[in-house]
């Protein structure tokens, strides 16, 4: 279990980015620091199984949940957890695996038992707290950005945000990109002023229309999207926030599109 949770190839791209750890004092130094790779399979362990942080095993992982939390929360503070994302959608567009001609955009609903930040009363959960999970696709279903919000957030209002959320991937040749052709949406994002504001930064949108009746044909576009967050909440500990801090929740999240990331380059290599 331990091997497995961290292999060799996500952590050559991980460890460059974490910050350096801070120097043993000579006097009364302490404990020894537990190696990071230790604490990254502590967080690796509550992100695919759920468990609470104080119930990680530490004969297993090599560390407790606590100090496994702790780093997370270092990490997150430091900025490193959306890098690594960011460095294996480059590798997948070198690779020319990467598709952003059409790319697909949803919502999804999660419950946040906890409350904290990006909380709200969710409208399909008769107004129980929960948390929203937002995300881009490109037309493979590799996840671009994921954003988190408040429960009772419309989709919409969140389009703009989330394509910014979006890395610059550069590819061989000419600029790093950051935004699809043509963006495939279900009918919450059915709005005319939205499809302006995508017209004027040159994004086709295809939306599906309000008031009409089911089976526009998006459906064969746009599905990526749905089994994208079907492979997100395969990481039992993204079903249900229990995190009161929304970034390390959103941590949480770039380290599932990481995974998701080099799945995809390591089943194509």
């Amino acid at each position: 279990m331990r091997a497995g949770l961290v292999p060799d190839d996500i952590w050559e791209r991980v460890a460059p980015l974490l910050p350096t750890s801070p120097e043993r004092r000579r006097r009364h130094p302490g404990r020894l620091r537990v190696p990071d790779r230790a604490a990254l399979t502590g967080v690796m362990y509550v992100l695919r199984t759920g468990v609470a942080w104080r119930d990680v095993p530490a004969e297993m992982v090599g560390c407790s949940g606590v100090t496994a939390w702790r780093r997370l929360r270092d990490w997150t503070e430091a900025g490193v957890m959306p890098r690594p994302h960011a460095a294996l959608l480059t590798e997948l567009c070198h690779a020319e695996l990467l598709d952003l001609e059409r790319c697909a955009v949803d919502g999804s609903h999660v419950r946040a038992l906890k409350g904290g930040n990006h909380v709200g009363p969710s409208p399909v959960d008769r107004a129980r707290p929960g948390s929203k999970h937002h995300l881009i696709v490109d037309r493979h279903g590799t996840p671009l950005a994921v954003t988190l919000t408040g429960g009772n957030r419309h989709d919409v209002t969140q389009l703009l945000p989330l394509l910014d959320a979006v890395p610059p991937i550069r590819g061989l040749r000419g600029r790093p990109r950051r935004k699809p052709r043509r963006l495939y949406g279900d009918r919450g994002y059915d709005f005319d002023k939205y499809r302006r504001m995508l017209w004027a930064r040159d994004i086709k949108p295809v939306f599906a229309r309000r008031g009409v009746a089911h089976g526009s044909g998006l459906g064969k576009t746009r599905w990526v999207v749905e089994r994208t967050f079907a492979w997100l909440h395969q990481f039992k500990r993204l079903r249900i926030r229990y995190e009161r801090r929304a970034d390390l929740h959103q941590g949480l999240l770039e380290l599932a599109c990481s995974i998701i990331c080099l799945r995809r380059l390591r089943t194509t290599c």
